[in-house]
């Protein structure tokens, strides 16, 4: 048995938080960086060395000899330089050990070696981190000791946003001041900030890391690109919710430890659907500090499986046949005096203000439903949405029966005048108590959720930040909001005026409710009668970035310029062809020296058997059937081989760009297409000991 822990006292005793600040920081010092973190009060350089220092020595006492500024550039992945506190030489032989307030403050990493879309040419190369002190700085352990990470966003030498973060805290302050027009025409004065809180759910796969080594496609691709499926896959469903193994419980131990001490609420684990996946959720936190704990939650879970002899798996599709990884974007809205304006109450159909925040939401995805969509369009996602596990590529918005038949009172007569009740659900055993019933069922088919006091967006990929998707919602409901605020300020009868546009946008909305099988044909030939848009690739999804709707409202909102979005459109377009293009070559690699030769092998073994089988005068038509099945798939192999390298071949001579990326989606991605398929079934012919790699069922049954 593992020795026992107390989470209350480990919580967070990595983290330099509210708590520490205020036990070392000169008390005007402390006033100053919380006047800075919620009042957006500029830090004077004097306050911000007094706040390294007292940093320093809290790191230095947790055993940290380096720092680094911690950022998010345009590489879906985190980034670091560490630099250690080492500072000067003495005459006596001794180093000065220090941290300045500028040191704290700015960082400079070279610019130009992170995708920057055009915005930064190979020879300038100056870029800039800037301290994000709404995000508490931490110390993680690791192999190289301990480092003092500091949250910073990145931009470049002339201001452009160049990361993750800096458009996410943009997007934080437009949906602030927007919702404080709102709250205050209902009569709260009080608020001074609103703020987005989000909770990300990230589900992933565990596979043993001895046979992930012998998986070429898992080392460069982070998913399977040949396997057969094997004679169990999640038919049964037994996976999910079932008894956790000990191997994988010893995991999630260490990860849930590590994940406390920095400060993430590390709330839920359990089996998820496919055979090997799993699941992690936090408890809500503002978004900027949620994608923060998103980026931890996904390194740790990495550097922990390698420590338990496993690998983690973040693709959204590691595993054809069964279901691929998805990341729950919950998101709400929160005054600072503790109001939820996503928060119903038990008579939604009398609560004015939700109803005028829900319906100006409803607004906000039927007319960026692709620009939403684009939020989450990556290429692994691709094969995922659509699928019977992960909501459709077509954005619509699930409210429920108790909030759909509030909306229809107002559609149909004006006013809503009841709202249904959740009653009780009798579960018929005397010993079991009867329990409140819900006045909604959830919706797991839909991608943008009302789960109660909250919305829930299922489309974000596993390994995707959730910023992208949270700067899109952040922005596109300040937009609705705005609108609104626009046209009720003004009104000389509020009531009258607020009745009559939340009765507007109902009706002129009502087309992006669904609340039924998101998984049907039916819904997607319904969808088109509506008009809604199925947009099915990333390719596709792409241009919703730069249309002048989309760029309108960004430079309105000073979230993005209109050279920041081309310069994300056109790093989207490249990774995606890069992307294709490591799959495709993995591919070939694969299928040249591994496949091929080991099926050229065992038919070489089936002809041997064949020939001394027909000597000794007995049936051979079993072998020679067989020989010449395997042959005639190893043909079709060959042949799909060059057609794969010839379409590969010609994307790698075009020019980076929209066009080099629809041509992999439109023609080297059915060439891997067609590959696959003979390998597959030459997989489930030829002898196991025989094939080079371990095979589906030794992947996600043996872990």
């Amino acid at each position: 048995m593992s020795e026992a822990i107390n989470v209350a006292e480990i919580f967070g005793e990595d983290v330099f938080n509210d708590t520490v600040m205020l036990e070392r920081l000169p008390k005007k010092v402390y006033k100053d960086l919380k006047k800075t973190i919620e009042e957006g009060k500029e830090l004077d350089l004097a306050t911000a060395d007094v706040i390294a220092h007292e940093m320093n020595e809290w790191a230095i006492e947790k055993g940290a000899t380096h720092y680094t500024h911690w950022f998010q550039p345009l590489t879906g992945v985190t980034a670091e330089k560490h630099d250690s506190f080492i500072s000067a030489p003495l005459d006596n032989g001794k180093v000065l050990m220090s941290f300045s307030g500028k040191e704290l403050i700015k960082g400079e990493p070279d610019a130009s070696s992170f995708p920057s879309g055009g915005l930064r040419a190979t020879f300038e190369a100056r870029g800039y981190t800037a301290w994000d002190c709404t995000s508490p700085a931490f110390v993680r352990h690791d192999a190289g000791g301990a480092t003092l990470c500091i949250p910073t966003a990145f931009c470049s030498y002339t201001g452009e946003a160049l990361d993750q973060k800096t458009p996410l805290l943009r997007s934080m302050e437009v949906i602030s001041e927007q919702a404080l027009r709102l709250v205050r025409l209902f009569g709260n004065t009080t608020a001074k900030k609103v703020t987005p809180s989000v909770g990300a759910e990230q589900e992933y796969f565990l596979v043993d890391a001895e046979k992930f080594r012998l998986r070429k496609d898992l080392i460069y691709t982070g998913r399977t690109l040949f396997g057969a499926m094997p004679p169990k896959g999640q038919e049964l469903d037994d996976h999910y919710f079932g008894t956790i193994r000990q191997r994988i419980a010893g995991f999630m131990k260490d990860t849930n430890e590590e994940l406390w001490r920095v400060g993430v609420t590390a709330k839920t684990q359990h089996n998820e659907v496919a055979p090997a996946q799993h699941e992690l959720a936090p408890i809500y936190a503002p978004a900027n500090i949620a994608v923060d704990h998103n980026h931890l939650v996904m390194q740790t879970l990495k550097r922990v499986a390698g420590r338990h002899g496993m690998k983690c798996l973040l693709h959204e599709k590691p595993f054809a046949g069964v279901n691929g990884s998805g990341k729950h974007d919950n998101w709400s809205i929160t005054t600072d005096d503790g109001r939820n304006l996503l928060e119903p109450g038990k008579t939604p159909h009398e609560n004015i203000q939700f109803l005028l925040v829900l319906t100006c939401i409803l607004k906000a995805v039927d007319e960026h439903a692709d620009l939403l969509r684009e939020s989450a369009a990556d290429p692994g996602n691709d094969h995922r949405l659509g699928a019977n596990e992960a909501p459709p590529a077509i954005i619509s918005v699930f409210l429920g029966e108790q909030l759909e038949d509030v909306l229809q009172q107002l559609i149909s007569t004006g006013e809503a005048t009841h709202s249904l009740k959740g009653g009780k659900l009798e579960t018929g055993v005397r010993t079991l108590p009867d329990l409140a019933k819900d006045a909604t069922d959830r919706n797991r088919t839909s991608p943008f959720a009302f789960t109660g006091n909250k919305f829930e967006f299922r489309m974000v990929g596993s390994r995707d930040s959730v910023a992208g998707p949270n700067v899109v919602i952040n922005t596109i409901v300040a937009e609705a909001f705005s609108e609104a605020c626009d046209i009720l300020e003004k009104a000389d009868d509020f009531e009258m005026a607020v009745h009559d546009l939340i009765k507007q946008y109902a009706i002129e909305h009502h087309r992006i409710v669904f609340n039924g099988n998101g998984y049907a044909q039916a819904w997607v030939e319904e969808a088109a009668r509506r008009g809604l848009p199925n947009i099915s690739s990333m390719v596709e999804a792409i241009p919703a970035l730069t249309t002048e709707k989309s760029v309108s409202m960004f430079e309105r909102f000073n979230v993005f310029t209109r050279a920041e979005l081309e310069s994300r459109a056109e790093i989207k377009y490249e990774n995606y062809s890069k992307a294709i293009n490591i799959e495709a070559r993995t591919m070939i690699d694969m299928a040249s020296k591994q496949i091929i030769p080991a099926v050229i092998r065992y038919t070489k073994s089936l002809a041997d058997t064949v020939v001394a089988v027909k000597e000794a005068g007995a049936d051979m038509s079993v072998q020679a059937g067989l020989l010449t099945e395997v042959s005639g798939l190893l043909a079709e192999t060959k042949k799909a081989l060059e057609a794969l390298i010839l379409a590969a071949d010609k994307a790698s001579d075009m020019e980076e760009g929209k066009q080099q990326a629809e041509y992999c989606h439109s023609d080297v991605v059915p060439a891997m297409e067609a590959l696959r398929k003979p390998v597959d079934e030459l997989e489930m012919i030829v002898d196991k000991e025989a094939w080079p790699m371990p095979s589906y069922g030794d992947l996600i049954f043996e872990v």
